[in-house]
C-alpha cells in the first residue's frame, strides 16, 4: 500500500503510532524527495540537505500524533519541513555571528577542557588558522564543533539547543573534529601532522 489517499495515510500513521517500522519506511520513501528538496533550497549542498532531511523526518515521526487528520498530510509535512529549515537557518546565522566574538587566543589555549585538534596549533597563528579551517567545514559540523570545543557546552546542552538526539550530536562533533584537523593540516602545509584528536570518555 502506498500513501496515495487520505485513508491510506491514516492507516500508515496508525501503524506508525503502533510501532510499525515498515509503515514509517513507506512514508519516508514516499516523501523523501519533497523534504529533501525543501532542505536543499535552504542549505544548497547535497550532503547537508541529506543530514537536514534526516533530522526533519525524525521530528516528523515524533510529531505524528499531533497531525490533524482533517488536514492534508503532505501540506502538513512540508510546513513542518520549512519551519525546521528556518530554525536551522537562524541557528547557523547566529553561529556565524558568534565565531569572531567567541574565538580568541585564551579560549583556544592548550589548557582548554576539550580542545580537539585546536590545541595542536601554535599560539601566534592559532586564531586565524582556526577561523579559516572552521569556515571550510559543512555548517552542521561547524556548528557542533563550535558549541562543543569553543563554547564548551555539554553534549546534552548542544542536543537541546539543536533539538537533536545526543548520539547525532556526538557523531557530528567527531566528524567535525576530523575534518577540522584535515583542514588545519591543509592550511599549514603537508609537513604538518596533527596528533591524535583528544576524546572524552563520552565520545567513545
Amino acid at each position: 500500500m502506498t500513501p496515495e489517499s487520505a485513508d491510506a495515510i491514516e492507516a500508515l500513521i496508525q501503524r506508525c503510532l503502533q510501532g510499525d517500522q515498515a509503515a514509517w519506511e513507506l512514508i519516508v520513501r514516499q516523501y523523501w524527495r519533497k523534504v529533501f528538496n525543501v532542505a536543499y533550497k535552504f542549505v544548497g549542498k547535497h550532503d547537508e540537505a541529506e543530514d537536514l532531511a534526516q533530522d526533519i523526518f525524525l521530528k516528523i515521526f515524533k510529531s505524528l500524533d499531533t497531525f490533524d487528520r482533517r488536514a492534508n498530510f503532505q501540506t502538513w509535512l512540508i510546513s513542518i519541513s520549512r519551519n525546521l529549515c528556518i530554525d536551522h537557518y537562524r541557528s547557523v546565522r547566529k553561529e556565524r555571528e558568534t565565531i569572531d566574538r567567541d574565538v580568541d587566543a585564551n579560549e583556544l589555549s592548550p589548557q582548554s577542557r576539550d580542545p580537539g585538534p585546536v590545541a595542536a596549533l601554535e599560539q601566534q597563528d592559532r586564531v586565524q588558522l582556526l577561523k579559516e579551517a572552521m569556515a571550510a567545514l559543512p555548517e552542521t559540523l561547524r556548528t557542533a564543533v563550535l558549541m562543543r570545543d569553543i563554547q564548551e557546552l555539554s553534549y546534552q546542552e548542544i542536543a537541546d539547543r539543536l533539538r537533536l538526539p545526543e548520539g547525532t550530536v556526538k557523531s557530528r562533533i567527531n566528524r567535525g573534529r576530523t575534518e577540522l584537523a584535515r583542514q588545519i593540516k591543509k592550511l599549514r602545509g603537508d609537513d604538518y601532522s596533527p596528533g591524535p584528536l583528544k576524546r572524552t570518555g563520552a565520545d567513545r
